[in-house]
């Protein structure tokens, strides 16, 4: 029950999210839009208000926004032609479709720098002690957190990888420590035997890395640069599986339901986390222009503006029909995988 919850929280922020933005796109640009509804299946509520109806669906997965002119009409409703998404020049139509990405990424956005600033992220740019472990040698040595770890063995290191490395390709041998204490300088600790962890078996010193936060400007410019870096290694990712047959892992609504309540019992900080991970995926998954999905409606504009002539409606329905029912096909095996995983645990 916690994981559900958790999963519709974190489902709830990001379909809004995303369908807010061809929401507000749509009013701003002048196209009639006739629904907002948060979920699939039946509606368990509705509520009219102005020319739009609200409605909350039975199944809290997925979402959608109906504008005039974009599908079938529902009986009743009064249909403006000047105000349908059909009418409106291929720029509008292509900022509509791309807003619901874009609200998702700048969410993931404002989401990271928040926990750059509040919460911080391991400091690994550094070679500086956060925590000691209890019964390790840098504890009975008297390491204190705050040191600076500045060389091993006459080995400059600067950050905690290049510590790591080293400490590691000396794990049979004492060694020589050199660290730069706050308010007292240096100091050099000599034949230090590392300690084997009992769980992985790798000689350890027994130190964990510090958190570093952001503040201002810079939690801003850290949080686009991983939020940049992650994207490269999705998209990457991607094209690997698609031409180079490298296995990628995937999940689908059962698995990130089991994630969400994961991360929810791990904290606060680590659930707006994963609600950051979340929207960015699911922005740029929507940018793929593959049918159904709005990268694919993007795609047919952006045909649409280059040639300076519309793809028949027709052709263009019925290519989105067959990638909802790949999508669908997708959803339902990763979903299967998902809860045989769970089960054979």
């Amino acid at each position: 029950m916690f994981a559900l919850v958790s999963f519709i929280i974190v489902i709830g922020v990001c379909v809004v999210s995303h369908e807010f933005g061809h929401f507000i796109s749509a009013r701003l640009l002048g196209v009639q839009v006739h629904e907002f509804a948060f979920g699939m299946g039946p509606a368990i509520y509705r509520k009219r208000k102005g020319e739009t109806l609200w409605s909350i669906r039975v199944f809290p997965i997925g979402g959608f926004v109906r504008l005039a002119g974009m599908g079938e009409a529902v009986e009743g409703e009064v249909e403006d032609p000047e105000r349908s998404f059909s009418a409106k020049s291929p720029a509008r139509r292509w900022l509509i479709l791309a807003a619901g990405s874009i609200i998702n990424i700048l969410l993931a956005i404002v989401i990271a720098t928040l926990f750059l600033w509040g919460h911080g992220v391991l400091d690994m740019e550094h070679a500086r002690i956060g925590e000691l472990m209890p019964g390790y040698p840098a504890e009975s040595i008297g390491l204190l957190p705050g040191d600076t770890i500045a060389s091993i063995n006459d080995k400059k290191v600067t950050t905690w990888l290049e510590m790591a490395t080293t400490l590691k390709s000396n794990a049979d041998n004492p060694v020589t420590i050199e660290v730069e204490r706050p308010e007292v300088g240096r100091l050099v600790f000599r034949n230090v035997l590392l300690k084997p962890d009992p769980v992985t078996g790798a000689y350890i010193l027994g130190i964990k890395p510090g958190q570093i936060k952001y503040e201002g400007l810079s939690a801003i410019q850290y949080s686009l640069k991983y939020l940049w870096e992650m994207t490269k290694n999705i998209f990457s990712a991607l094209v690997n599986w698609v031409f180079g047959g490298q296995k990628i892992d995937v999940t689908g609504p059962v698995g990130i339901a089991e994630m969400a309540g994961e991360a929810a019992k791990s904290g606060v900080w680590t659930f707006l986390f994963f609600l950051g991970i979340i929207n960015l995926n699911l922005g740029l998954f929507n940018l793929i222009p593959f049918p159904a999905l709005d990268g694919g409606r993007l795609l047919f504009v952006t045909i649409e503006m280059i040639f300076r002539k519309k793809v028949p409606e027709y052709i263009e329905q019925k290519v989105h029909f067959i990638g909802m029912m790949v999508l669908l096909a997708l959803i339902a095996l990763i979903t299967w995988q998902d809860i045989t995983r769970i089960f054979n645990r």
